[in-house]
């Protein structure tokens, strides 16, 4: 046993894991693609999506494929998908992970020798080529995430507003934070990364037939992370202005990316905390209050993330809804004027 721990290699400044990821990765990179990571280069108008005409023909083809998927399911009975529906949140859960654990690689040397402020405004620090790498498949992974709208079509569940203008928005603020060249993107990125490693294995578990009773944190969670965003956004991009247009006011210097990648990046977060918060309220209005003990009535207030739907008062005892709110993900305020059925993911 003792031989077996010494030869366990442990986690340092520069090896988080206690392995080096970076060179796995390396070379995993480079069987699927072609040549390795560390020889990545991101070129506008050259590497795939890197142009916003690739990405506006994507989001269209999107809404697209769900609305007119939408009328066609309307003649049709909702598909049994349970198995697809598992493997998807499963590699999406695993990819999620992965990307966590490089990000975390590369940036925590970074923070510990350098400072937060290097990290999030210094393109030494928070816009270096392995990052790039990262930003970059992170990206790519939003239009992966596009599916969890197809599933909802062909089960026949509701797509309302803010399920389909998250997901468009998402794919278009990692664009923009991409070309926009900014350097505290990492924060938004990384914490929506944990979000989507728990998010999406609750609902590979909940697809499995297994009941988790934390469901209403991961929407907790969300507004966690959006404010966290907006702090570290606002720092960000106040530095910059100030530094850039009114020196004479207090500022912590200059700060890397460009104004019109801040101002997507507040917009559309801003928007994100007002819905979720929203959303929260209207969900969760009817829960026992702190301190008060929860009245056995029979009934049950459930909500259905995914499909953004809040159940009637009168869904029976029992009823289960299990959807999700995606990337960091969405929510609605609506409500059914009658009886709900039982909302299932598959």
């Amino acid at each position: 046993m003792a031989d077996f721990l010494q030869n366990v290699p442990l986690p340092t400044l520069d090896r988080p894991f206690g392995i080096h990821l970076w060179p796995i990765f390396d070379k995993a990179f480079e069987v699927v693609v072609g040549y390795p990571a560390s020889k990545f280069k991101f070129q506008e108008g050259v590497t795939p999506m890197s142009t916003f005409k690739e990405t506006a023909t994507m989001l269209i083809t999107y809404y697209i494929v769900i609305f007119g998927g939408r009328e066609i399911m309307k003649k049709r009975g909702p598909l049994k998908l349970n198995a697809l529906f598992m493997i998807h949140n499963f590699y999406l859960t695993a990819i999620s992970a992965t990307l966590l654990a490089l990000f975390i690689e590369q940036l925590l040397p970074t923070i510990w020798r350098h400072g937060v402020f290097h990290a999030i405004c210094d393109h030494q620090g928070g816009w270096t080529q392995p990052l790039i790498v990262l930003y970059y498949l992170n990206y790519l992974t939003k239009y992966l995430e596009l599916i969890d709208t197809v599933f909802l079509c062909l089960k026949k569940k509701p797509l309302t507003f803010l399920h389909t203008y998250h997901h468009g928005a998402t794919a278009l603020l990692c664009y923009t934070q991409l070309i926009g060249l900014t350097a505290v993107q990492w924060v938004p990125i990384t914490i929506n990364l944990l979000v989507h490693v728990v998010m999406y294995w609750y609902y590979f578990q909940s697809a499995r037939g297994i009941r988790i009773w934390w469901k209403q944190y991961i929407t907790r969670l969300q507004i966690v992370q959006f404010v966290i965003d907006l702090g570290f956004i606002y720092f960000a991009s106040y530095t910059y202005f100030t530094s850039t247009y009114f020196p004479w006011a207090p500022n912590m210097g200059e700060c890397a990316g460009e104004e019109f990648a801040a101002f997507a990046g507040i917009a559309i977060i801003t928007s994100y905390l007002l819905l979720f918060i929203s959303f929260y309220i209207a969900t969760y209005k009817k829960e026992v209050k702190v301190g008060r003990p929860r009245r056995n009535t029979g009934k049950k207030s459930l909500i259905d993330m995914k499909n953004f739907e809040v159940p009637s008062p009168a869904t029976p005892a029992g009823a289960q809804s299990n959807g999700r709110a995606s990337n960091g993900s969405a929510a609605s305020t609506g409500r059914s004027n009658g009886p709900v059925t039982r909302s299932r993911k598959a």
